[in-house]
C-alpha cells in the first residue's frame, strides 16, 4: 500500500521486463483527510489509528496475508499495520527517514558513527534549524494555516512546491526538472479540488502526542530503502522494527522516491517481498 506514479510495473511486471511471478495485487488507500478519503469530521487520526484502519480495510477486502509499503507518512503508518495485524502482514517495506534520531546521540554513539551516519545526523540537525517551520505550524495551528490554503490556489501550490524544491535530488534543480510538471500540478490539484488542505494539515497535529513515544517491534520482517535525501539511521530504526533488509542509495533519489526513482524502489521492494510471499 503506497502512493505511486503508476501501479502497472507491480501489477503487470511482464509488460515491464520483469518476471510474472513478481506480480502484486496493489491496494492504494488514501490517508484520512487527504484527497479521496475526505472529509473527516473527528480528530485522533494518528499513525496508529490509520494503521488499525488499514488492517480492517484489508480484512474486509478479503486479504488474509499481505505486505505493506509506504513513504513519508506511509513510512510511519506501515509498521503500525504490522503491529496491529502481525499474523496477517508478511512484511513491511518503507522508504523515507525511518530511524531518524529525535534527540542528540551520546558521545559514545557518536564515536561509533560511520561517515554516512554522521552526514545524516548533521542533516537532521540542519532540518530542525532551517525547515521545521511547516511541522511547527501544522502541529499547533493547522486550522489557521488551512484558512489560507483553501482560499488560494497559489498559496496551496507554493506550500507544496516548497517541499518538492527542498526534498527532491539534486536540491539545486527546479523540482519540475525532476518530476514532470503535470504530475506536480495533479498532486496540488488533488488538495485544491477536494478542499482537503485543512484536514491534510491536521495530520501533523494528530501525530504530535505520539512523537518520541517508544514502540515495540512487531516482529514482522521490515525492509528499508534510504535514498540520498533521507536521513534514517539503521541502529535507531532497529529499536522499534525487525529490520531484515536495509538499502542505502547515496547518489540519487529524494523523499518522494515513487515519483523520482520508481524503478529502484520497485526493484528493492520486489526483492524484499519475493521470499516472503
Amino acid at each position: 500500500m503506497s502512493s505511486w506514479t503508476s501501479s502497472a510495473p507491480l501489477t503487470d511486471p511482464e509488460a515491464h521486463g520483469r518476471a510474472a511471478a513478481d506480480a502484486f495485487d496493489v491496494v492504494i488507500p488514501s490517508l484520512p483527510g487527504f484527497g479521496f478519503s475526505s472529509p473527516v469530521v473527528e480528530g485522533g487520526w494518528d499513525a496508529a489509528r490509520i494503521g488499525r484502519t488499514w488492517a480492517t480495510l484489508m480484512e474486509r477486502l478479503g486479504y488474509d496475508r499481505y505486505g505493506v509499503q509506504g513513504g513519508d507518512i506511509g513510512a510511519a503508518v506501515s509498521p503500525e499495520v504490522a503491529r496491529v495485524a502481525p499474523s496477517h502482514v508478511v512484511g513491511v517495506h518503507v522508504n523515507g527517514s525511518m530511524g531518524m534520531p529525535l534527540q542528540a546521540p551520546s558521545e559514545a554513539d557518536l564515536a561509533s558513527f560511520t561517515p554516512l551516519e554522521l552526514d545524516r545526523l548533521g542533516r537532521v540537525q540542519a532540518f530542525m534549524q532551517e525547515e521545521y517551520g511547516y511541522i511547527a505550524i501544522q502541529s499547533t495551528r493547522p486550522q489557521t494555516l488551512a484558512a489560507g490554503l483553501v482560499d488560494s490556489p497559489a498559496g496551496q501550490l507554493a506550500w507544496i512546491i516548497d517541499k518538492f524544491q527542498k526534498w527532491t535530488v539534486p536540491h539545486e534543480e527546479l523540482p519540475e526538472t525532476i518530476i514532470p510538471l503535470d504530475r506536480i500540478l495533479t498532486d496540488v490539484s488533488l488538495y485544491w479540488f477536494t478542499e482537503t488542505a485543512g484536514t491534510a494539515a491536521y495530520i501533523g497535529y494528530a501525530q504530535h502526542s505520539a512523537w518520541g513515544a517508544t514502540k515495540e517491534p512487531s516482529g514482522v520482517p521490515t525492509g528499508v530503502i534510504m535514498f540520498a535525501h533521507d536521513v534514517g539511521i539503521r541502529r535507531y530504526a532497529e529499536l522499534e522494527n525487525t529490520i531484515t533488509r536495509w538499502t542505502d542509495v547515496t547518489d540519487r533519489g529524494g523523499h518522494f522516491a515513487a515519483l523520482e526513482e520508481p524503478q529502484l524502489l520497485i526493484a528493492d521492494l520486489t526483492e524484499f517481498f519475493r521470499p516472503l510471499c
